[in-house]
């Protein structure tokens, strides 16, 4: 039985952009068919579509359906507001470094992108006694929709690196959370301060569930100490490498199937 060809991704438009914090920007796009997505989906991944410089809308929608892909990169769904059809995703700015982050510098309103997915929100239920969260530049999407998703009587602690301290933003963290902005200006440098504050935390006396992510080594290492050394349950705990440092998304998710064989 032959397999049925994969759904073409589907066109969104731009219809606002702003730097939210000196290195964040935040790119509003539209559709109907956002409308048909669940309402508090924030902290969903997606796969986003982008087009090249000066393409044209048209040829851009011929790669989507036909090929050859475009550039393609793994995004979170910051905000949605289903009733309007419309969605926030929150981009580091890299400069022009990178496909994803030169559009968001230099997309307007109108301009198209195509949307996979979404997939599954990281924590669908909260029961801990505590929570941890961690998360670079790259993950603060995540993180932040996770944190403004708790319970309010949630109580644990939050580790946030960021590359200046104009980088903080507003996010409604449960009062009971301890949120700590930590200063890493140099992203091309091996991020320390949230594995070193999270070892010494004291030793977990109930149910813990985290959701942390960010580059690969900071990774690897709370994933050992969370999951082998503190005997956090896998499902409990969400712990996922974005990226890596040294390489482009396609080659560190090439790296991650690699390393689950």
């Amino acid at each position: 039985m032959a397999t049925p060809p994969k759904r073409a991704p589907r066109i969104m438009h731009v219809s606002t952009k702003t730097w939210v914090t000196r290195n964040m920007i935040r790119v509003t796009c539209h559709a109907d068919w956002i409308k048909t997505l669940d309402a508090g989906i924030e902290g969903a991944h997606f796969k986003l579509f982008i087009p090249k410089p000066d393409q044209t809308d048209a040829a851009f929608v011929t790669e989507l359906e036909n090929g050859p892909r475009p550039d393609v990169r793994t995004y979170t769904i910051r905000y949605i507001r289903p009733d309007l059809g419309e969605i926030d995703i929150d981009f580091v700015d890299h400069g022009d470094a990178g496909p994803a982050s030169a559009w968001a510098r230099r997309c307007v309103s109108g301009d198209l992108a195509g949307f996979a997915g979404p997939g599954p929100i990281k924590l669908k239920e909260f029961y801990a006694d505590a929570y941890i969260v961690a998360a670079d530049m790259s993950a603060l999407p995540v993180a932040a929709a996770t944190l403004e998703a708790m319970p309010r009587d949630a109580k644990g602690v939050a580790f946030l690196e960021i590359t200046t301290p104009e980088d903080q933003q507003n996010v409604a963290a449960p009062k009971g959370v301890d949120v700590h902005w930590l200063i890493h200006s140099d992203p091309h440098q091996q991020v320390t301060q949230s594995v070193d504050l999270i070892a010494a935390l004291p030793e977990f006396t109930g149910p813990v569930q985290t959701c942390i992510a960010g580059e690969s080594s900071m990774i690897k290492a709370l994933r050992e100490e969370i999951i082998n050394r503190r005997g956090v349950p896998k499902s409990d705990a969400y712990i996922s490498g974005y990226w890596k440092i040294g390489l482009v998304e396609d080659e560190h998710q090439a790296a991650k199937r690699a390393e689950a064989v």
